[in-house]
């Protein structure tokens, strides 16, 4: 068999793999929509009775799927000889936080939320690519926008990743009460972690989805810090935007901002004397390399789909891109005013670390 075969041949056998794993994130979606999970965990062992009985559910449905995940390995079956309604599924324990626990860093049924609502815009995508605009935004309906980075800050970003920062750890617990103002805030977690953490500071957390700022503000209520935390539809990029704030945030958004140069430039005028902007962004290598790495063709799957069609919409946008490089960072900073940008001695397996200092 020559090269060429060999080459071909594998393709094949790659789209063929690629195939199987999407359809398995697809029956993912499937288990996190209908609480399958949720059930396996809490109730222990399970036939395709009890657990469409649970769920309220069509049996011959969960059936297939329960099959579908033994077959995968994604949980264990008894017997598979029994006959198929007798048939007794359970979820592993090491398979409960990523699959039924939202509050575990490790939590990644949300994966299947994602793929689907990337791939219900695929055709408006292909007219975009055609005409160089963006596809029409993604409604919430009919299951929202997954909150993927929730047990994340949740759990590590007031707990770990700021406390690893002296000078911003410093004045968050200093007096008199530090000011964050939490750029493209989402739904609102990255502001509560920080309030959880820090019971003195106050934050203000800007996103320009209406929907975002809505659960965001019930997540405030909610988790009783709406004393300390506030939300607002607004565009982080406009000039007239006004306050003093000690700390600006910027987590895992830079790169999708339409003009980042503005949103940094109206985060510079809004800060107070000694004041810094935090930023994230994905870990992404200094320089574009082929073949990459997993992690850096999973970044520009997102880029493809989701972030720099996200970013199209706008005339003068900078349509970055998921795969912000430094260097790129360092001159949006600069041109925003800023004199110097630090890249923080520490990085999670997802984001690096920025702090922007006027």
């Amino acid at each position: 068999m020559s090269t060429t075969d060999d080459r071909t041949n594998a393709l094949v056998e790659r789209l063929f793999r690629n195939a199987g794993a999407a359809l398995e994130i697809y029956s993912i979606y499937l288990g996190e929509r209908l609480g399958l999970y949720q059930s396996l965990a809490d109730h222990g062992p399970s036939t395709s009775v009890e657990l469409s009985e649970r769920t309220g559910t069509a049996e011959r449905y969960i059936r297939e799927w329960l099959e579908h995940h033994a077959a995968s390995g994604l949980i264990d079956v008894d017997d598979t000889a029994a006959a198929p309604t007798e048939r007794c599924y359970h979820l592993p324990p090491e398979h409960i936080p990523v699959l039924a626990d939202p509050d575990a860093v490790e939590y990644h049924a949300y994966k299947g939320v994602e793929l689907a609502r990337a791939a219900r815009m695929l055709p408006d995508l292909v007219e975009a690519f055609r005409t160089g605009g963006a596809p029409p935004h993604q409604p919430w309906e009919p299951e929202g926008r997954a909150e993927f980075n929730r047990p994340t800050y949740l759990n590590l970003l007031g707990k770990e990743w700021l406390p690893a920062i002296p000078e911003i750890d410093r004045r968050l617990r200093a007096e008199p009460p530090a000011r964050v103002a939490d750029f493209a805030c989402g739904t609102g977690w990255s502001s509560i972690a920080m309030a959880q953490a820090y019971p003195r500071i106050t934050v203000h957390g800007l996103d320009l989805d209406e929907d975002a700022i809505a659960a965001a503000s019930r997540h405030a209520e909610e988790t009783g810090l709406a004393d300390r935390v506030r939300f607002s539809v607004a565009d982080a990029a406009d000039p007239a935007y006004s306050g003093r704030f000690d700390l600006v945030t910027i987590l895992e958004a830079v790169h999708d901002m339409p003009r980042p140069v503005a949103a940094l430039r109206s985060a510079r005028a809004m800060l107070a004397p000694g004041g810094s902007v935090l930023i994230a962004d994905e870990l992404v290598e200094d320089e574009f390399t082929a073949p990459a790495s997993e992690l850096e063709r999973y970044h520009y799957g997102w880029s493809l789909m989701s972030c720099l069609p996200d970013a199209m919409g706008d005339p003068e946008s900078a349509a970055t891109g998921a795969l912000m490089r430094p260097e790129t960072l360092h001159r949006y900073a600069a041109e925003a005013g800023f004199q110097e940008t630090r890249i923080l001695p520490f990085h999670t397996l997802l984001f690096r670390f920025y702090r922007l200092i006027p």
